[in-house]
């Protein structure tokens, strides 16, 4: 299939699932809004996600182990008959020889949806999926106003609300790159708003906190100024008021990435330059981000990245203190890094 570009993924999930296609896979840097199209498609598919016969969830670590398992599972006829679905999702090691051995046998009445993080052009992962004639490659990059717009509307008819322009504006800047946080927050607002025909600007402002400007950014701004001392202060309040470390290191995985973006598209440009061009930035935030701008070079970025991708991975396979503890050290571990940096 030739590859998928980002701005056509929703029109593809609009339409439905193609017959042709035995395997999907999502990848991408927001892993909340991997998930939730991961869910959105195999919601499409018609069967009932809490039957384990029809709804088949499997680890990519267990893939890496067992090369076959995915070709067994695939050609296993359901208890009841109909079609069946294998919701898989990455782990730490590679599973590409399970996904290559699927692709390459005949298989009927079972479509599979891999779930991965952010994949390279050249991972092996991903060209596999995008040169296969069964399978459909679809990436997920954080929402860009188009995005953003387009998830307002859905998410709001879905509970029979219209909204006006001038809200729909100050919502759309409110909302930020992280899919989870931007649909948990429509999700208040809908509630919000039950009874009426329309959400208002007053109904906004009551309701939606500034996802793209939350209280993480101070978490995430200590963490790449270098302040680690702040970091584990206000990694400790945060755990204590129970907020979820795969949010914590999603919002610090979308600073990181703006970070990058604006470091790649302003070659040549000073801190102070590159964040009079930085949408939404809140003043007060400015002169901490000219600080990181400074400090961190793209590579750096990039390795941040990874380690951001790997620690929320790691979280969403552990719990409870497990998964705090890869979150946090995640965070002190970038900490560390822009002190070495500033010197």
């Amino acid at each position: 299939m030739t590859a998928v570009k980002a701005g056509d993924v929703e029109g593809l999930l609009r339409r439905g699932p193609d017959p042709r296609i035995v395997l999907t896979l999502i990848y991408g840097p927001d892993i909340g809004l991997v998930g939730e199209r991961a869910a959105r498609l195999i919601k499409g598919f018609g069967i009932d996600a809490d039957d384990p016969f029809a709804l088949v969830r499997l680890d990519g670590d267990t893939l890496a182990s067992d090369a076959g398992r995915l070709v067994d599972e695939a050609g296993t006829v359901g208890l009841f008959g109909g079609t069946r679905t294998i919701w898989v999702r990455s782990g730490s090691r590679n599973y590409t020889p399970a996904v290559d051995a699927l692709l390459k046998s005949e298989v009927a009445g079972t479509r599979i949806v891999v779930e991965a993080g952010d994949l390279a052009k050249s991972a092996p992962l991903r060209t596999l999926c995008e040169k296969s004639p069964k399978a459909l490659a679809l990436p997920c990059y954080p929402d860009d106003e188009r995005a953003l717009g387009d998830l307002i509307d859905r998410t709001l008819q879905e509970y029979g609300l219209r909204i006006a322009r001038e809200a729909r504006e100050v919502l759309s800047q409110s909302l930020g790159g992280d899919r989870k946080a931007s649909l948990s927050e429509l999700d208040k607002l809908s509630l919000y708003a039950h009874g009426q025909d329309s959400v208002s600007l007053d109904d906004v402002e009551a309701v939606v906190s500034d996802v793209g400007a939350s209280v993480l950014n101070t978490l995430i701004d200590a963490a790449f100024c270098g302040k680690a001392g702040e970091v584990e202060r206000d990694y400790r309040r945060f755990r204590h008021e129970g907020l979820d470390p795969s949010v914590i290191l999603g919002s610090a995985l979308r600073h990181a990435l703006t970070l990058l973006a604006s470091r790649l598209d302003n070659v040549g440009s000073s801190p102070s330059q590159m964040v009079a061009t930085w949408r939404g930035l809140h003043f007060r935030r400015k002169g901490l981000v000219e600080t990181q701008l400074a400090r961190w070079a793209p590579g750096a970025l990039r390795q941040a990245v990874t380690l951001l991708q790997e620690a929320t991975l790691a979280c969403r396979r552990a719990q409870g203190d497990l998964a705090h503890a890869h979150a946090s050290a995640a965070l002190m571990r970038i900490a560390g890094e822009a002190a070495r940096r500033g010197g």
